[in-house]
Formats: structure tokens, sequence, C-alpha cells
């Protein structure tokens, strides 16, 4: 009798043993998934977008999001398959990009996101969409600073992750123009920035000129941009380390965004008026190896 149920005992284990062994087979199919069989099994995803940046990425009053970023978003979204209603919007900030993608909050990051070799040794870029030019923001009536080189002993905002601020001060290949002598002043974000700006805690804001379009845009007659672009920055979509899967599908919808004239309409629906020179036609490919 005892022989009997230590075999069904063993019979059972075994039993036990198989189903957790399939059971964790599936798990990791599931975290194997990419994000392009994700949007295609969901019919969701969740995009990481700047809350605070007109014409870009702005949570409006009413809970809606505007900008180029959102724009670019849905439209990629609806190329993988995924409805605008399938879409929720995460705020996303340049300091916790790579830690979202990498702890899976979010999907895809489409947040002004500079491709960067450092960058990508943490995340996948598809793109660039966009490949905008660093440049240099003052208050409307500062007649001391008309090229980036006059910068010199002036306070320049330093945003939490970004990089902007290395550009001006550093050498390459992380910096640019390596200016001695510029203070940095702490901010949370670009919005900060600017609001340090023109409460004269500041002298300039230094960033991507489509960023800095949005805000002179949103408070006319505050602030200009000087129009001495410095570099070439290059707007990635993020997403987890290794999806070249989704890479190369985010790539075909960019292409196919530029080639159908959405990406050009986009661009002058956000930025007319602002006095920004857009580009309207396609990036060159970073590629996904």
């Amino acid at each position: 009798m005892r022989v009997r149920r230590f075999g069904a005992l063993i019979g059972a284990g075994m039993a036990l043993s198989l189903a957790l062994t399939a059971c964790g087979s599936d798990t990791e199919k599931t975290e194997a998934k990419t994000i392009v069989q994700k949007a295609k099994d969901d019919k969701k995803l969740t995009i990481g977008i700047k809350y605070d940046q007109p014409g870009l990425g702005l949570k409006k009053p009413d809970g809606t999001f505007s900008g180029f970023d959102v724009d670019v978003a849905k439209y990629i979204a609806k190329q993988l398959g995924v409805p605008e209603s399938g879409i929720t919007f995460k705020e996303t900030t340049s300091a916790n990009r790579e830690s979202f993608i990498g702890g899976g909050q979010v999907d895809l990051v489409i947040a002004t996101y500079s491709i960067t070799e450092e960058r990508k040794q943490q995340v996948t870029f598809g793109g660039p969409y966009y490949v905008a030019h660093q440049d240099t923001m003052v208050t409307a009536d500062n007649d001391d600073i008309k090229k980036a080189a006059d910068l010199k002993g002036k306070r320049l905002c330093k945003a939490a992750g970004s990089n902007s601020f290395r550009r001006i001060t550093e050498p390459e290949p992380d910096g640019k123009l390596d200016i001695d002598g510029v203070k940095l002043v702490d901010a949370q974000s670009y919005s900060e920035c600017v609001s340090k700006l023109k409460s004269g805690a500041l002298d300039a804001v230094s960033t991507d000129d489509v960023i800095l379009a949005g805000f002179a845009n949103q408070q006319k007659g505050s602030f200009k941009v000087i129009n001495d672009p410095f570099t070439d920055e290059k707007f990635g979509v993020g997403m987890k380390k290794g999806d070249t899967e989704t890479c190369e599908a985010v790539n075909k919808a960019v292409n196919q965004m530029y080639s159908d004239g959405t990406a050009g309409k986009l661009l002058d629906t956000h930025f007319a008026g602002s006095g920004l020179k857009v580009t309207k036609t396609v990036p060159q490919m970073e590629g996904c190896a």
C-alpha cells in the first residue's frame, strides 16, 4: 500500500513539475513578445510623451494631448494596427526615459528623444522621425547674446536628463562648443527652464530648435530664438533594447508618414508662425542592427 501511495506521490510531483515548466515557458514567451506583436494581439500601446512642451507634447486642461510628437505617435501606432483609442499616453521626462523603457512602464517613447551613442547602449531607436538643431533662446529684450559663443560667463539652464547643456560646455564627442565659464542653473524640465528665463533667473535656454519654437510661439513677444544652430539632433522612437522587429516597423511607418505628406502637414500645423524653418524631407534612418 505504501509503495502505491509513494508511486502516486511521485507521479503527482512530476505532473506538477511539468505544469510549472509549461507555465514558465508561457511567461517567457509573453516577456519575449515584441511591441509589434503586442500591438497586433492587444490593439493597445502605452507611449511615453512630454506633457509640458508646446508644439510637441502638451497635456491640455481638458486632459487631451497636442503636439507634433503626439501626432507622430498616433500615426506610428495606427501603422502598427493600434487605433487612437488604444493608446495610453504616459508622462515621460528627459530623466526617466531609459528607466521607463527598461522597466516596461512604456512600450515606446516619442518625446524629443535625441539618438546618441550613449543612449544606444540602453535602448533601441527607430527613426529618426525628425532632425532638429540645437539653438538658443533668450528674452525678447536681450541684445547681449546674439550667437552661441556669447554664452561665455552667462547663466544657462541645465534640464535634468538632457544632454543639451553638454553641447555648450563640453568638447566632442558628447559636447560640441566647449565654452568655458558658463554658469549652469538646474531645472527639472524645459518648462521650468523657460519659467526661470522669464523671471530673470537665467540668461538663456539652449536645446532643440523645435522645443524652443514651441515655447516662443506659446508666449509670443516674451522670447526670441537667436537662430545660431550648431548640432543635428535626431529625434528617435525609443524602445526596449534589441527589439529590431519593432524598430524596422517604426522606420517603415516614418518613411510612409513623409511620403504621403502627413509629416509636412503636421510640421506646418504645429510650427507655422514660429519663425522656425522646418524640414519636410524624410530623414536618413539610423538602422536597427
